[in-house]
C-alpha cells in the first residue's frame, strides 16, 4: 500500500467521505456532529466561501465576452455547451473542462460535473421537494423496476431536519402529491404569475400554482445567523457562488457546520478511485487516491466510508473496486452497477404573452419561479397514453432592453422606447420523470484519463414512455396558457438535449431489498461490504418528477445517524 512515509495510523480516520458535494457535505457534517474524526476527500480544488467566489459581484462589462461563450469555450467544454448556460464566462469555472476530463458516449449523454470543493452546491438550482408516498411505491405499482426499499414515512422526518437547517422558501398547500415541508416565508409571485395562478387553478380542477420551494434564507434562523447567512438579495448571480451565504451550499452551511465541531480534515486535489476491501475482515479498510496535481498515489484507511461522489463517480469507483469476494465491483453481484441511469427530461412546455398591467412592475431579481406540481396520472385525471408524471417550473416577467436586438428602428424615439420595461410574457417548461431501465447505462472503457484511469463511455436514451410524456407536457403547457389568456402562445417540444441535461442523474447504484437486484440495502449499505454507504444520486431507485437533492440530503442524514448507532453497536 503506498504510505509516503507516514504510518498507517496517521492516514487513519473514523470515517471517510468522497466528495464534497451537496450530499458528501452533509455526510461530513452528520458524522463529525456525531462525534467522528472525518476526512473528506474532494477530487477536485479548494474553493472558500466569500473569497473564492472570483466573479461574483462583476458587472456584465467586466467579462471579456460579456459573460456569453466564447470559441475556446466551445471546444473545451463541449458537453457544457449543450446546457445552454453551463459554459458561459461569468461560471464557466465552476464547470469541469470536458477536454481535459474526457467521456465517451455510444449514445449521447450530457454530463455536467464540478470537481471542486461544494461540488455542484455551489451551482445547483435550489429548488427543494419532498417526494410524496406514491413516488416510493410507482415501481411496484406500475411494474417498472424494482421496489424501493423504504417509504415516504421512512424519510419524512430525514426531510423535516434537512428542510431546517438548510432553509427552505416555499407556502404550504396541502397538496398529497407534493408533501408540505418546514419552510420559510415563500417568495412573493408578480402580479401577471398570481393572475394566471388564479386562472388556471380556477378552470382546472386538481391543477395548482405555487411559488418554487427553493433553499433561499428568507427568515435565518439563529443556527443559520450563527453559521454566517442572511436572507437572499435577489441578485440571481447564484452560480456564481453567494457571499451572503443566502442559498445553500456546502460552503455556507454544511462545511462551516462540521468545522465547527474540529472533528473534520478536508484534502482536495485526491482523487479516489478504488474502495479497499479486505476479504478476510468482510468489510473496507480504506480508499486509494491519486492527486490530481502530482500524480502521487496515497490510502487512507477508516472503520466506515461515505460514498458521496455523484451519481457517475460513485459507481465509478465501485467499478474498480474489484477483490476475491467482490470481482464484478464492490456490491455488484447484480450487475446493476452503473446502469438504471435516470435524469429528468426537459426543453418542453409554453410560453405567450400577457396583456395588460403595463402599469405593474417588480424589484429586484428573484432567484425562483414558480411551480405547478404533477396532475397526470393523479387523482381523477383522465386516462393516460403514459406512466408517471411531470411538474413545471416557469414564471412571468418583463421585456428589457435586449429585445431592441430584434426589433426594427432607430433614433430618440427607437432609444427611449427601449428603455423602458416591454410587455409582460409568461412561461412554463417541463420536468419529466423517466423510468429505470437497466439498458441506459455507463461502463468503463479501455481509454486511460491522464491519471491512467478509465474514461467513461455512455449507452442511455430516453424511453418511449418520455417521448409519449413529452406530446403532454407540450399540449397541457399550451391549454393551460390559453385559458389563462396569453396570446402569441408558443408551444414546443425540443427533443434534441439527451440524457444528463436535467443535471439529475440518478440510479447507478440503486438501492433494493436484496442483492441479486440491487447495489444497496435499505440503509443505503453496499451490499457485502455493510460499512460502505452510498447516498448520492447513484442510490435513487426511481427518478419521480421534482427536482431530487432535498431527497439526496435526507437519506444521507438518515444513513448517517444509522452508520454511527452501528458504529457503536460494533456491527460495522
Amino acid at each position: 500500500m503506498n504510505i509516503q512515509g507516514k504510518s498507517k495510523e496517521q492516514m487513519t480516520y473514523d470515517a471517510i467521505v468522497v466528495g464534497s458535494g451537496i450530499s458528501g457535505g452533509w455526510a461530513a457534517k452528520e458524522l463529525c456532529e456525531k462525534g467522528l474524526k472525518v476526512l473528506m476527500l474532494e477530487r477536485g480544488r479548494d474553493i472558500k466561501h466569500i473569497t473564492g467566489y472570483e466573479t461574483a459581484g462583476k458587472n456584465p462589462w467586466d467579462f471579456p465576452h460579456r459573460g456569453k461563450v466564447d470559441n475556446m469555450a466551445r471546444e473545451e467544454y463541449w458537453a457544457n455547451v449543450r446546457t445552454g448556460y453551463t459554459a458561459n464566462e461569468e461560471h464557466r469555472h465552476h464547470f469541469e473542462n470536458d477536454k481535459q476530463n474526457p467521456y465517451l458516449e455510444k449514445r449521447g449523454f450530457d454530463w455536467i460535473r464540478g470537481y471542486h470543493v461544494g461540488g455542484r452546491s455551489l451551482m445547483w438550482g435550489r429548488q427543494s421537494y419532498r417526494w410524496n408516498e406514491k413516488d416510493f411505491t410507482a415501481n411496484i405499482e406500475d411494474g417498472h423496476g424494482i421496489d424501493w426499499p423504504i417509504r415516504y414515512k421512512d424519510l419524512a422526518p430525514w426531510y423535516s431536519y434537512v428542510e431546517t437547517f438548510i432553509g427552505v422558501s416555499g407556502y404550504k398547500e396541502g397538496l398529497d402529491v407534493l408533501p408540505d415541508g418546514n419552510f420559510q416565508p415563500g417568495m412573493e409571485m408578480n402580479c401577471v404569475e398570481k393572475e394566471v395562478r388564479n386562472s388556471i387553478q380556477k378552470k382546472f380542477n386538481g391543477r395548482h400554482v405555487t411559488i418554487g420551494r427553493t433553499a433561499h434564507i428568507t427568515k435565518p434562523t439563529q443556527i443559520q445567523t450563527e453559521l454566517g447567512r442572511v436572507s437572499c438579495q435577489y441578485q440571481n448571480a447564484c452560480m456564481r457562488g453567494c457571499q451572503f451565504g443566502a442559498y445553500f451550499s456546502t460552503q455556507s452551511g454544511t462545511l462551516p457546520a462540521a468545522n465547527k465541531t474540529g472533528n473534520l480534515t478536508l484534502m482536495a486535489d485526491k482523487i479516489v478511485y478504488e474502495v479497499i476491501f479486505d476479504d478476510e475482515k468482510g468489510k473496507a479498510v480504506g480508499v486509494k487516491t491519486i492527486d490530481q496535481n502530482t500524480k502521487e498515489q496515497m490510502d487512507f484507511f477508516s472503520k466506515v466510508i461515505f460514498l458521496n461522489a455523484s451519481a457517475i463517480n460513485s459507481a465509478w469507483i465501485l467499478m474498480q473496486s474489484k477483490s476475491k469476494t467482490h470481482p464484478n465491483g464492490l456490491g455488484n453481484e447484480s450487475d446493476q452497477l452503473g446502469r438504471n441511469i435516470m435524469d429528468h427530461h426537459l426543453s418542453v412546455g409554453a410560453s405567450g404573452t400577457f396583456e395588460g398591467m403595463e402599469d405593474m412592475y417588480y424589484y429586484g431579481r428573484r432567484a425562483n419561479g414558480v411551480y405547478i406540481p404533477r396532475f397526470t396520472n393523479w387523482g381523477s385525471d383522465k386516462k393516460r397514453d403514459f406512466v408517471r408524471g411531470f411538474g413545471y417550473q416557469g414564471g412571468a416577467s418583463r421585456e428589457g432592453w435586449g429585445r431592441g436586438n430584434y426589433k426594427d428602428g432607430f433614433g430618440a424615439e427607437f432609444k427611449e422606447m427601449i428603455t423602458q420595461p416591454g410587455p409582460w410574457t409568461f412561461g412554463i417548461g417541463g420536468f419529466g420523470e423517466t423510468l429505470p431501465d437497466e439498458n441506459n447505462r455507463f461502463t468503463l472503457s479501455n481509454q486511460k484519463d491522464k491519471w491512467g484511469l478509465p474514461v467513461v463511455e455512455f449507452d442511455a436514451a430516453w424511453g418511449e414512455n418520455a417521448l409519449k410524456m413529452r406530446v403532454a407536457m407540450m399540449n397541457e403547457a399550451a391549454e393551460m396558457l390559453e385559458a389563462a389568456g396569453l396570446k402569441n402562445i408558443n408551444a414546443y417540444n425540443n427533443p434534441g438535449p439527451n440524457p444528463g441535461i436535467g443535471i439529475h442523474e440518478m440510479g447507478t447504484a440503486r438501492m433494493g431489498r436484496d442483492k441479486k437486484t440491487s447495489v444497496l440495502n435499505a440503509n443505503n449499505q453496499v451490499w457485502g461490504a455493510p460499512n460502505v454507504f452510498v447516498t448520492d444520486g447513484a442510490a435513487m431507485t426511481s427518478a419521480s418528477c421534482v427536482n431530487p437533492s432535498l431527497t439526496y440530503m435526507a437519506l444521507t442524514a438518515r444513513a448517517a445517524d444509522f452508520a454511527v448507532k452501528e458504529l457503536k453497536k460494533m456491527n460495522i
